[in-house]
C-alpha cells in the first residue's frame, strides 16, 4: 500500500463533551492538553502513511486519546509511541482517535485495519476508559466488547480496566474469558504498579504524563513479550 491509498482520520469527528468543553474554559491545563488533540492526530495520521509505505512486520494500535499520546510532551511519548522504540523492526500503524469508544474499534478502526490488506503481525488494544466513565454508553459496553474481541486477530493484546466497580469488573471477566479460549492476550492493567498515579498525570489531572505513559507501555510491552 502506498501513503496516497490510505484515507484514515484519526480525529473522531465528535465535538468534545459539555463537560470538557467548560472545563477547557476555566482551567488552563484542560486547555493545554486538549491544544494537542487535532496536532497529534495529524502527526499520526503522516506517520502511519509512512509506515504503510515502508516494510518490516505491521504492528497497528486501536484504542483512544492514551494511544494518541494526549497529555504526552509529543505524540510519540503516548504508551504507544514509547513501546515503540522496544519494537525497533515494526512498522507501527495508529489507528486510535480522541475520546474512542470500543463501538468505534469495531465500526472504524478494525474495518481501517483490514483495509490495509496485509495480516498484522501484532496488533494492541488499550480501550474502554470513556465507554465506562459515561452512564449513558455503559449500557451498551458489554455487546460491543464482545463484538470487538470477536473481531480481533487471533493473538491481538487486549488490555483490561483497572478498578473494582461492576462494570469494570464484567469488562475484565469478557477479556480474560478470550484470553483463555486462546483468542487474544491480556495487558494486565490490574497490576499494582498501575494503583498510583502520583506525579504521572498531564496538566488536565486525566491523561497520563510521560512517565505515565511509560508506565503504561511497561504493561504492553510485557504482554508483548508473552506472545
Amino acid at each position: 500500500m502506498t501513503q496516497a491509498d490510505f484515507d484514515y482520520s484519526n480525529l473522531s469527528g465528535r465535538d468534545s463533551g459539555p463537560f470538557v468543553r467548560t472545563a477547557s474554559l476555566l482551567l488552563p491545563g484542560v486547555r493545554a492538553v486538549q491544544r494537542q488533540v487535532e496536532p497529534y492526530a495529524r502527526a499520526w495520521e503522516r506517520h502511519n502513511r509512512v509506515a504503510l509505505a515502508a516494510t518490516g512486520p505491521l504492528w497497528v494500535v486501536l484504542g483512544d486519546s492514551m494511544a494518541q499520546g494526549v497529555g504526552a510532551s509529543a505524540y510519540d511519548r503516548g504508551w504507544a509511541g514509547q513501546l515503540a522504540q522496544e519494537l525497533p523492526r515494526h512498522r507501527l500503524v495508529n489507528l486510535s482517535v480522541y475520546g474512542g469508544r470500543v463501538g468505534d474499534v469495531v465500526e472504524r478502526q478494525i474495518p481501517a485495519m483490514r483495509s490495509i490488506g496485509v495480516e498484522p503481525d501484532l496488533v494492541t488494544v488499550v480501550i474502554g476508559s470513556n465507554d465506562l466513565i459515561s452512564r449513558r454508553l455503559r449500557p451498551q459496553l458489554p455487546q460491543a466488547l464482545d463484538a470487538m474481541l470477536s473481531q480481533l486477530p487471533t493473538g491481538s493484546v487486549v488490555g483490561t480496566q483497572p478498578g473494582g466497580r461492576p462494570a469494570s469488573v464484567d469488562f475484565n471477566r469478557r477479556v480474560d474469558e478470550a484470553a483463555a479460549a486462546g483468542r487474544i492476550r491480556v495487558a494486565e492493567f490490574r497490576d499494582p504498579r498501575m494503583r498510583s498515579w502520583r506525579g504521572r498525570l498531564s496538566p488536565d489531572h486525566f491523561h497520563p504524563n510521560d512517565a505515565g505513559y511509560a508506565g503504561m507501555a511497561e504493561i504492553v510491552g510485557e504482554a508483548v513479550a508473552r506472545r
